[in-house]
């Protein structure tokens, strides 16, 4: 068996690869949607590599049987001591052999837990220890945004306008935003976004405080919500005071997690 360890570590880890990329969305747990092709490729090739590698083995096993069958006809004519001998010599050698083996074994366990339990999303214990990320974009005009009754806008992008757009272009408007749920001091708490750049290792908070809840009907920690309101001044644009940004609710929706749960600029 230990001859088809490298194939079966790679058979686990391309399927894994292949499982959350070509046949799923859950890659998007972790990376960018441009990076999936990437993710093909390279499952696919692992499969590929890990199929090679139990032929070899195979071939290989045939092989050895072959020669050790022709070793043993020569071995019975050299007497009890010399097998002895062979046999003390196999086992201490077979001992040293395994161990090193049987601990790359464990190797395994990572592509498995891929292949059978994905981890979720990044959510309010990493949003809980990411120091709030504010572009250095400084203040200034953005660009008008679309016309509409309700503005369905990133909680991102509703972040840098409340915080640095000096034209004030969310005043008077209805917004809506996705997002799940944090929970602060004294009742407060925020919808909640992270945004990755490449891949979760990256991945930076964007967040709203929510007002016109109630601290005891406010959804639960990690909660996915989607979030109806008008925009509330504060601090002074471009500072810490005016972080993170207010929005004044009017209504608040239970929703599903969204397939790709990482924000958009």
């Amino acid at each position: 068996m230990r001859r088809y360890g490298s194939a079966v570590l790679l058979l686990l880890t391309g399927g894994a690869v292949l499982r959350i990329s070509l046949f799923s969305e859950l890659y998007l747990r972790y990376v960018q949607a441009a990076l999936r092709p990437y993710l093909v490729i390279s499952g696919s090739l692992l499969v590929v590599l890990g199929l090679v590698a139990a032929v070899r083995g195979t071939r290989h096993g045939e092989h050895g049987q072959t020669e050790g069958n022709e070793e043993h006809g020569e071995d019975e004519e050299d007497g009890h001591s010399h097998a002895h001998a062979h046999a003390h010599g196999h086992d201490h050698s077979h001992g040293h052999a395994h161990g090193g083996p049987r601990i790359a074994w464990l190797l395994t366990l990572p592509a498995l837990a891929l292949l059978l339990f994905p981890p979720p999303a990044l959510g309010s214990y990493s949003a809980s220890r990411e120091e709030a990320q504010r572009a250095a974009q400084g203040v200034g005009t953005f660009p008008a945004l679309p016309a509409g009754k309700v503005l369905d806008i990133s909680v991102a992008q509703y972040s840098s306008r409340a915080i640095y757009d000096t034209g004030h272009s969310l005043k008077g408007r209805t917004l809506r935003m996705t997002g799940f749920v944090t929970h602060g001091s004294n009742g407060t708490w925020y919808l909640t976004r992270l945004l990755v750049t490449c891949c979760a290792a990256d991945a930076t908070i964007s967040k709203v405080e929510i007002r016109g809840t109630e601290s005891d009907d406010a959804p639960q920690t990690d909660t996915w919500v989607t979030v109806t309101g008008t925009w509330v001044p504060k601090g002074k644009l471009g500072t810490d005071a005016a972080w993170p940004p207010v929005l004044e609710s009017t209504t608040v929706k239970q929703v599903r997690q969204p397939a790709d749960p990482y924000d958009k600029r």
